[in-house]
């Protein structure tokens, strides 16, 4: 499901007080953390995917934009492609 079909209203549906807001809580940007402190894990996976393998790196703990950086980083490094 993509995350433009979710809700962000917390569990309500329907308020009838006319006064009721939602109260947001903020995102704390998650800033990140230095490359000594990163434990990347790096695995084969081909769990349904048809069979065809794919490498996953789980752990990295940043923004989304340093997340992009270091895919890029990896697929230069490693000569591939994908996405």
């Amino acid at each position: 499901m993509s995350k433009k079909n979710k809700s962000d209203k917390n569990g309500f549906v329907y308020s009838t007080d006319p006064n009721f807001g939602f109260q947001h809580e903020e995102e704390s940007a998650q800033e990140t953390l230095p490359p000594q402190q990163q434990k990347l894990k790096v695995r084969l996976d081909t769990k349904k995917r048809a069979g065809k393998a794919v490498t996953l790196v789980e752990g990295f703990v940043g923004t989304d934009d340093d997340l992009q950086d270091l895919g890029k980083k990896l697929k230069n490094f490693c000569g591939t492609g994908g996405s």
